[in-house]
């Protein structure tokens, strides 16, 4: 296995890229010739996964390559961005997605959860997440909910309704 680029080329150690494997157990788009002509790259198979590789070649996965923000050329994994949120005290259930911004590409949202009788506001949450994450990687928005968040029945928060709204031109911050 190796982590590559857009472009299908292999990143340094350290560097976000999509995990590709080797070999008859890689995925397959039997059905579907253009995304095998898309994620199949000179007998590399690039999968829906992103990954960085360390100095010592240990692969860690960072999110879904569908659940990552992509912030002026920064890669942000909104996994890496719900764990941080999850050790809020007063925070039950969140997801983190990413919201269209012409100049930036997208910014983060945080989809909150509260416990009952929890009154934190959008910047103590914001203020906690800058103790634990680089300054582009805290949500610029802040969304509380009553309710749980929508999930299917494998329990797998459904992000595309979250951000749905957002990529459908209605709310493009510039």
């Amino acid at each position: 296995a190796i982590v590559v680029d857009e472009t299908g080329q292999e990143v340094p150690p350290g560097t976000i890229g999509r995990l590709a494997v080797s070999g008859p157990t890689g995925c397959r788009y039997l059905d579907d010739l253009e995304n095998q002509r898309k994620y199949v790259q000179r007998g590399w198979n690039i999968t829906g996964d992103a990954y960085r590789v360390d100095e010592q070649g240990y692969f860690w996965y960072q999110s879904r390559t569908d659940d990552m923000i992509v912030s002026s050329g920064y890669n942000i994994s909104g996994v890496e961005v719900e764990h941080v949120l999850f050790e809020h005290p007063d925070v039950i259930d969140a997801a983190i997605v990413g919201v269209p911004h012409r100049e930036l590409g997208e910014e983060v949202k945080a989809v909150v959860q509260l416990r009952a009788g929890a009154s934190p506001d959008v910047e103590e949450i914001r203020a906690f997440c800058r103790q634990h994450l680089a300054d582009f990687k805290v949500p610029e928005y802040v969304e509380f909910v009553d309710a749980p968040l929508p999930r299917n029945p494998a329990g797998k928060v459904l992000k595309r309704l979250l951000r749905d709204e957002f990529w459908e031109g209605r709310s493009i911050r510039v």
